[in-house]
């Protein structure tokens, strides 16, 4: 086994360490959900601190980790008799994206169960990780269906596998450490509500600070047991200290006057829910045994809310997770009268009892909106608007070049399908083959059995019986009588928007309105878990704003800061859209995609500009590109060239209002019936 980087070696983090070290204390705070670039030590952050964990007594031979002062009463390995445990470091479970959810929570061996009646479990991930660490490495580009196992799992503290009537449940009791890089994609509001804390990393920026990072990894990898041995002080005293928080957190108090600042500081900054009151606490009264208090103090307050908060004030994809400190400060300060007993929570100067004004209507007025998704406001304090929506003219731009326009208000898209039936990552988009959804058919199973098809089962069994020798009430079951259910949900899929970016779109004054229905698309595409890209044309040439990716977040900035000018090469973006899917269609087969051409449909520059336009339409629709044109003409004249070209693509084309889901009905039937021709 490879010597890990020691926990104490890890040069500045100091909030993720804090943040670490308060889970290790207290593991009902509910995990760490740790953003940031690569490169940041999140990883060797995570697998440092369980080499740094106290030693764990468990059963010995138990499959499930029960703590011999305690066993759990319904462990499938139990009953457990009375006898000494064995010790064994903190076992740390790493779960990778691509698992599998009989992976996670384990197996029932369904054709043991039917013919034996036994049951046969073989335990998953969270039976592994319990009372120890459990680690998922891009928690962010984990199916939606196993996140949502996990954090039930870690809030009830048990696994639960069913499988046609049978069950089997066992304790599931972790720290859960998340890793993401927000680049790659978010996750939903509600799943990050479910992480007890947050912390931004990011790498130093101060020189002497990045030389001793170099110069510890390098002395790490030259000699990793004696780099280990250096600081092996420093580890035992921090595990030490672990033991020592741990003990006497029973004893801490949390007292009336910092609950008053919790509850006072969440309401201020308009936190949905009471999960983020009860983290507070917990992690306040953690910080607290961690400092070797049993009292819990106005700045333990702080520093939770620094932890517990942030990322539970993102509403939409586009918002940024952060506090505003000043505002947490007037908060704590407005309500930090001390308790009746004056247990020290708060500071001397507050109000008392905690019954004045809250935030909203103490000095400083109004607090600050959340910070709505790109577009909100008024447009005439937009940067690049003269008031009345135009755009005005870059200085020292290009001819023609116009500043970037905002994006008028998002609104709720209709949903824009595939047609078909595909087999791609779950999401929520198009019809697709997946492991959970309803039953539309049965096979014989290929591989391991995971979803009985329990009436094809009886049914293929039922002919054999008198040969079988059938003598009771139950069926004789053989292996070749089992059948696998075939279950239809929804994929996820590549929704590459070709965005027109000509001198035609901006004198219209129409860029504004276009910008705003693609962010609506893109925000319809975040709900339904899609890959997104952004390939833009004007001028002369089409470029690749963004390669496909699952954050939203870029795309929007992307969009947001997309210029205008120029003639249309309307072929050269269907063109590039074209290689962008080549390549996307090697690296994951079986993700299909939909193409949304933003665009009035004028081909201008260049010889033929027109026909060339046509080819790379017809290109994309010979290979089956499902294709969806948002007609952006605009004006009492109307030439119908973008209508033409999604007959060209074999799409359909609609317009940003029929885009809407208060419109006109029909847009989906009119993509797939698009489809549909082109498959005749």
């Amino acid at each position: 086994m490879s010597t890990p980087y020691p926990f104490t070696a890890v040069v500045g983090q100091d909030d993720l360490r804090l943040a670490l070290l308060l889970n290790a204390v207290s593991p009902r705070v509910g995990g760490v959900l740790v953003r940031g670039e690569k490169g940041t030590a999140k990883s060797t952050a995570v697998r440092a601190l369980a080499a740094l964990m106290p030693e764990t007594e468990v059963v010995p031979g138990c499959r499930f980790s029960c703590d011999p002062a305690a066993p759990d009463p319904s462990c499938p390995d139990g009953p457990h008799e009375s006898r000494p445990g064995v010790r064994r470091p903190t076992a740390l479970v790493e779960l990778p994206v691509g698992a599998s959810e009989d992976r996670l929570v384990g197996a029932l061996d369904i054709e043991r169960a039917l013919a034996e009646g036994v049951k046969a479990f073989e335990p998953g991930l969270l039976a592994d990780a319990h009372r120890g660490i459990l680690y998922v490495d891009e928690v962010n580009l984990l199916n939606d269906h196993l996140v949502d196992l996990l954090l039930d799992a870690a809030a009830m503290g048990a696994s639960y596998v069913e499988r046609e009537g049978v069950s089997v449940r066992h304790a599931a009791r972790f720290l859960l450490v998340g890793t993401m890089n927000p680049e790659e994609g978010e996750l939903r509001p509600q799943l990050l509500d479910r992480f007890g804390l947050t912390v931004e990393v990011k790498a130093s920026r101060e020189p002497e600070q990045r030389v001793e990072v170099v110069r510890r990894r390098l002395a790490y990898d030259d000699a990793p047991e004696e780099f280990a041995a250096r600081w092996a002080g420093e580890e035992a005293a921090v595990r030490q200290r672990i033991v020592e928080a741990r003990e006497l957190l029973p004893s801490v108090r949390l007292g009336d006057a910092a609950l008053r600042q919790i509850a006072a500081t969440c309401a201020a900054f308009e936190v949905d829910g009471m999960r983020a009151d009860i983290v507070m606490a917990r992690t306040a009264t953690a910080l607290a045994a961690w400092a070797g208090r049993t009292d819990v103090l106005a700045e333990d307050v702080r520093q939770a809310a620094l932890l517990a908060l942030p990322h539970r004030r993102r509403r939409n994809p586009f918002d940024a997770p952060g506090l505003d400190e000043d505002r947490l400060d007037e908060t704590l300060e407005q309500f930090g009268g001390q308790d009746g007993d004056g247990d020290g929570a708060g500071n001397d100067d507050g109000d008392g009892d905690g019954d004045g004004p809250g935030p909203d209507g103490g000095p400083g007025g109004q607090p600050e909106p959340d910070g709505g998704p790109p577009g909100d406001g008024d447009a005439a304090a937009r940067p690049g608007s003269d008031g009345a929506g135009e755009p005005q003219a870059r200085p020292g731009g290009g001819a023609g070049e116009q500043v970037p326009a905002r994006a008028s208000e998002p609104f709720r898209t209709k949903v824009l399908s595939v047609p078909g039936v595909g087999e791609g990552a779950a999401g929520r988009r198009s019809r697709a083959r997946t492991e959970r959804g309803r039953t539309t058919g049965a096979h014989r199973p290929r591989g391991a059995l995971t979803k009985l098809h329990l009436a094809a089962t009886v049914r293929a069994a039922a002919p054999h019986q008198r040969v079988r020798g059938r003598s009771g009430p139950g069926l004789v079951i053989r292996r070749d009588d089992l059948r696998q259910a075939v279950r239809e949900g929804h994929e996820s899929n590549l929704v590459l928007f070709v965005v027109d970016a000509s001198g035609s779109m901006a004198a219209r004054q129409r860029m504004s309105a276009v910008k705003g229905a693609v962010l609506s698309l893109l925000l319809d595409a975040y709900r339904r878990r899609d890959k997104v890209g952004l390939v833009t044309f004007r001028g002369t040439a089409a470029e690749v704003a963004l390669p496909p990716t699952s954050s939203v977040d870029v795309a929007a900035a992307r969009l947001e800061s997309l210029p205008t000018g120029g003639r249309t090469p309307l072929a050269a973006g269907l063109l590039r859209a074209h290689d962008v899917l080549r390549v996307e269609r090697l690296r994951d087969p079986a993700r299909r995609p939909l193409v949304v051409v933003v665009t009035d449909g004028r081909a201008t520059g260049g010889p033929e500009p027109v026909a060339l336009a046509g080819r790379a339409a017809r290109l994309l629709a010979a290979e089956g590109t499902a294709c969806v044109v948002v007609d952006c003409e605009a004006g009492p004249v109307r030439l119908g060239l973008a209508g033409q070209l999604a007959d060209e693509l074999g799409g359909t084309a609609v317009t940003p209002a029929e885009l809407r889901a208060d419109s006109i009905a029909g847009v989906v039937r009119d993509v797939q019936g698009a489809g549909t021709r082109r498959a005749a």
